[in-house]
């Protein structure tokens, strides 16, 4: 059975005296790990959390999540990984549109449920903390070394797995519906690919409510040990290397960046490394190759995919890195690389015809890894899909031997530092400012995040709002990744004859893409 329950089962079986987690405080094997996911599981049950139903995780990286996560699939529940930078609003928006029975918090996050929109998950929480202290709400770790295993579920490979929200380019996010088929399956197409090996040290880097984390699956399913970042900083990635002898990671062009930058990495042994994966972001050609400078003796490897796919659709592997620089061949190094086996990929145009090799159009795939639909939204999951073929709403084109690259995306979307926010929901924030008569958001190039979010604001008549006014505006009602860096005061948005707001001329003004 292709599911994560036998997956985890069958590595315990496998390596089960091999390290599974390698950790400041302690070390892990498989099989207490695998003890450690039953027992879990039994935690979960006891709190009335059963096959079916869906519980909220709000933690940084860690081995005691992973654990939870992992309690799910044991027990046939469905975790929901939820990112701690939303503000509040938007926290109560999740957990309600996946109907959470449950609320899994770290301590260091305990404070937000003091906000209004949180309440009615007061009662239903579970705390998770290093060590024991006073609290209205049960912990973790003290349920755990009194829990007994849980029998294992046996799911079925269609049975959602895990509930992941993205942004979108309308709207709300949007509860992306993975099932073990799905992720189980990305990660047999990524084995096939990237060759994890039992020996390997692998680093949570990307945060575990991203579905970028699952590049990890692969390595867990070869028995490798697991390393987790609670919190980034290129300090503590170059840190957790040579501590560790971290051998493979994949970060966002904006992380692996902010690491080659810091000012100490010399002083750092990086020789464990084997594998670096890159992606979730454009990355500049020239930091690409200071990368491989730097990096002469890994396996560099740029990943595409998203949230929807589990999430990889296509990899450039280090082979065809080298040899693009050493050719010179540089438009090589602007591709995403070809799809995973499996994977079917079309260009399509707006017809949804498929159009020649060289011509652009949507992406559309189809395989194993593709999600099911999205969750209680019938129709963006009928919009989605057509004969079989998810769109991406990516536009691309592919050369003659079919390699991908990526020209474009909704326009609406932006990815800042690897982190997706459409723009409709932060102009919907700045409308709330009665200062604010019109306005746009759009992202230009930035050299470290990738791009950044610029507002264009018309102001209402007889105001002179300020950029740090409308800043302040912003904070708690979104994420703060999701605040515009750069403020642009106009006397009028360009618009259409049908009095349209044209992003594609403020794109042109200020350096976005076109």
């Amino acid at each position: 059975m292709l599911t994560l329950t036998s997956a985890l089962a069958r590595t315990a079986r496998l390596y089960g005296d091999c390290n599974a987690v390698l950790d400041a405080r302690c070390r892990v094997t498989w099989s207490e790990f695998a003890d450690r996911v039953a027992r879990a599981g039994a935690i979960l049950l006891s709190l009335r959390i059963g096959k079916g139903d869906r519980y909220g995780l709000i933690c940084r990286n860690s081995f005691h999540q992973a654990e939870l996560i992992h309690a799910g699939y044991w027990i046939g529940a469905i975790a929901v990984p939820v990112n701690y930078r939303l503000a509040p609003p938007e926290i109560a928006y999740v957990l309600g549109n996946a109907e959470c029975e449950l609320l899994i918090v770290e301590d260091v996050f305990s404070e937000v449920m003091s906000s209004d929109e949180l309440l009615p998950w007061s009662d239903k929480v579970l705390l998770l903390t290093d060590t024991r202290i006073d609290s209205r709400w049960p912990q973790y770790e003290t349920l755990l070394q009194e829990a007994r295993p849980a029998e294992m579920h046996d799911s079925a490979e269609a049975e959602d797995a895990l509930l992941l929200y993205t942004g979108g380019t309308t709207g709300r996010a949007k509860g992306v519906r993975l099932s073990h088929l799905n992720i189980v399956a990305n990660a047999l197409q990524l084995g096939f690919e990237l060759r994890p090996r039992s020996d390997d040290v692998y680093l949570h880097v990307a945060p575990m409510f991203h579905s970028a984390d699952l590049l990890a699956t692969p390595y867990a399913m070869a028995g490798a040990a697991q390393v987790y970042l609670p919190q980034f900083s290129g300090h503590a990635v170059l840190e957790a290397i040579q501590r560790y002898g971290v051998t493979v990671s994949m970060m966002t062009p904006t992380m692996l960046i902010m690491a080659m930058q810091d000012a100490d990495i010399d002083r750092y042994d990086l020789s464990s490394l084997r594998q670096l994966i890159y992606g979730s972001s454009p990355m500049a050609v020239e930091w690409i190759r200071k990368m491989l400078d730097r990096f002469v003796d890994v396996e560099i490897i740029q990943a595409y995919g998203l949230t929807e796919t589990a999430p990889i659709l296509t990899l450039l592997p280090a082979a065809e890195h080298r040899q693009a620089i050493a050719t010179g061949d540089h438009d090589l190094l602007k591709s995403a690389g070809r799809p995973v086996p499996g994977v079917d990929l079309r260009i399509v145009d707006e017809r949804g015809k498929e159009v020649a090799a060289g011509a652009a159009g949507e992406i559309i795939v189809r395989g194993p890894n593709v999600t099911k639909g999205y969750l209680k939204r019938p129709e963006a999951t009928e919009a989605a899909f057509h004969e079989g073929w998810f769109h991406t709403g990516d536009i691309g084109r592919t050369n003659g031997r079919g390699y991908l690259y990526l020209l474009d995306r909704k326009k609406d979307l932006v990815i800042t530092g690897g982190e997706m926010v459409f723009s409709s929901e932060v102009e919907a924030v700045l409308y709330q400012n009665p200062k604010v008569h019109e306005c746009a958001v759009i992202g230009v190039p930035d050299e470290t995040f990738g791009e950044a979010l610029l507002a264009a604001v018309v102001p209402a008549h007889g105001h002179t709002p300020t950029e740090e006014e409308l800043i302040a505006h912003c904070r708690g009602k979104i994420g703060g990744y999701k605040i515009p860096r750069r403020f642009v005061f106009l006397d009028a948005l360009p618009k259409s004859a049908m009095d349209k707001i044209l992003k594609t001329e403020l794109r042109k003004t200020y350096g976005g893409k076109d």
